[in-house]
């Protein structure tokens, strides 16, 4: 039987792929934005993923439970890979919205979003 893990290792991978492959091949800007947004997904995924444990519960220490703190410790789920992954969220949101803002301005300006028609962009 396949474990949740390797389905969500694989899964984040294939997202990754996918938009590495759109970021690399698309030159509409809109499509490059979406293609860095599957990236994100599938990072997002990973990092959840590397937190996972099966059966894992909450790190919470309970002074009365009959498990030693060793073997409290061993179940529990690592919160660190989650709270990364909710700045992540955040940060790539507010990262989407700017790029997204960008590309309706230069539309605005150039009237096109096509990579290979944006010519007179130079410093």
């Amino acid at each position: 039987m396949i474990s949740v893990s390797a389905v969500l290792y694989s899964t984040s991978m294939i997202l990754i792929l996918l938009g590495l492959y759109g970021v690399l091949t698309r030159k509409n800007l809109v499509r490059v934005v979406i293609s860095l947004d599957v990236m994100d997904l599938g990072v997002n995924i990973f990092l959840v993923t590397i937190g996972y444990i099966r059966d894992g519960r909450a790190p919470i220490y309970l002074s009365d439970a009959p498990l030693s703190l060793v073997d409290q410790a061993s179940n529990m789920v690592d919160p660190l890979p989650q709270a990364l992954v909710l700045t992540a969220i955040v940060i790539g949101f507010g990262v989407t919205a700017v790029a997204l803002t960008l590309i309706m301005r230069l539309y605005e300006r150039n009237g096109t979003v096509m990579v290979s028609d944006l010519r007179g962009l130079k410093w």
